[in-house]
Formats: structure tokens, C-alpha cells, sequence
């Protein structure tokens, strides 16, 4: 079964310095049918003007991940951590006990596009920990690259959780292939351009859930990203 999210059913927030979309309820929205989807908790599109970004402040008892798609994000933390993170990066942080950071944008010039992604950890209290690698897009051209599991196989970031984040580029009648195994749920993001996913066209910011399916066929309509969450 495979269930649609589109990009303009989504909450919204523009505060000037940020143009917010949540896929799920956050902050001042509140969507009962949308409080997340298994331990996936939160994606926001967020579009932040140069300059401009999120001062300090604390999380923890998440698995935090950011996935720039345009412009820089400049990242700082309370475990020493500071970097700036470029289009195709992913970071994860380990919020656990407790973690402080801020992110801006890293230019006065260009706005930065980037996923926030929340998943909630297998368990609470783990020690803070950060995380962060480079997916160069040939490495997502036209096929669906690991970035995110429990084990950190392939070269991908760790999370704490029963979870995998895979990511593919794709032009136009380039057609990708997941698997679910049984009991598995996933969750397809369209990141830009758009994609089919079973002969359903989803464009940026739209999503779907997937429930009691094998296979999941995905074909390039509009050169852009997808993301897709495998999980249990």
C-alpha cells in the first residue's frame, strides 16, 4: 500500500530568515494523521537567507540528520564539532544526553537548502556522538547509495536505530530498485526534480508512505533527488 504526502498538503512556517516546509507536525503545526512515521519523526525543508541561521540551543534523545541540497550550512556543537557542510554531505549527531549546536548559513551571498531529519534512537540515553561524510553525486547517478544505516556499512554514517537512508540521483528514464523485506516500511522523499514512484508521479516535497509492499520501483521524470527510509 502505498499512501501520498504531497509537498503543498505540508505545514508551513516563514519567519523572513527561514522558509520552513514539515512533513510532519512540528513546532506551531499540528496534524494528528502526521506525528511521524515509525521512528521517523521529522523532515523539514528549510531555506535559510545568508547570513541568517539557528542560534544555540539543545536536543536530545534523537538521531539528527542534515542533508544539504544547495549552499553551504555551517555547522558548530557543545562536543567541540565545527564544520561547513556543502551539497551531498550528510551529518548525523548523536543527541543523547544531551548536545548543544547551532547551524547558519555558511555565505552572505546564497540562501542554503537543506533536509533536517529526526529519527528517534533505538534507546535513550546514549552518549552524544557526530558524525559526517561526502556522497559525491556520481556515487548516487542513477543508482540508490547507502548513507545512513545502524552499522555504518558501506561507507555510510551510523544511526541508532533499525533504520537505513539511501539516496539516488536520477535523470530522466533512470530507474532504481528497492527492496523491503517482510515486516519493513519506507518512506520515498523527493528531495528536486521528480521521480515515478509505481507509476506515480511525485515532484519535490512530495512523499510517500509504503506499507505491506516488496519492491519498490522508482524512475527518473525530472533530473533531481530522492531519498528512501527503510524501516522496520
Amino acid at each position: 500500500m502505498i499512501a501520498l504526502r504531497r509537498a503543498n498538503e505540508r505545514g508551513h512556517a516563514n519567519h523572513g530568515w527561514l522558509d520552513s516546509f514539515h512533513t510532519f507536525s512540528f513546532a506551531d503545526y499540528y496534524d494528528p494523521r502526521f506525528e511521524g512515521f515509525r521512528a521517523l519523526r521529522v523532515i523539514n525543508e528549510d531555506r535559510v537567507a545568508p547570513g541568517q541561521g539557528f542560534g544555540t540551543h539543545a536536543h536530545r534523545d534523537m538521531e539528527i540528520v542534515t542533508y544539504v541540497l544547495e549552499g553551504a550550512l555551517a555547522h558548530k556543537d557543545s562536543m567541540g564539532n565545527g564544520s561547513v557542510l556543502q551539497p551531498g554531505d550528510v551529518q548525523r549527531m548523536t543527541a543523547g544526553t544531551g548536545v548543544r549546536h547551532s547551524e547558519f548559513n555558511g555565505s552572505e551571498k546564497e540562501e542554503v537548502h537543506f533536509l533536517q531529519i529526526w529519527i528517534i534512537p533505538g534507546k535513550q540515553g546514549l552518549a552524544p556522538g557526530y558524525e559526517e561524510k561526502r556522497f559525491a553525486p556520481e556515487d548516487k547517478l542513477g543508482k540508490l547509495r547507502l548513507v545512513a544505516s545502524p552499522d555504518g556499512r558501506d561507507g555510510s554514517v551510523t544511526v541508532h536505530q533499525d533504520a537505513t537512508i539511501s539516496v539516488a540521483l536520477l535523470e530522466p528514464g533512470q530507474k532504481v530498485e528497492h527492496g523491503l523485506a517482510k515486516g519493513r516500511h519506507a518512506w520515498v522523499h523527493v528531495a528536486s526534480g521528480a521521480v515515478k514512484l509505481e507509476g506515480e508521479t511525485l515532484r519535490a516535497g512530495d512523499a510517500a508512505a509504503v506499507t505491506q509492499e516488496t519492491l519498490l520501483r522508482i524512475e527518473g521524470v525530472e533530473r533531481g533527488e530522492v531519498l528512501v527510509f527503510d524501516l522496520a
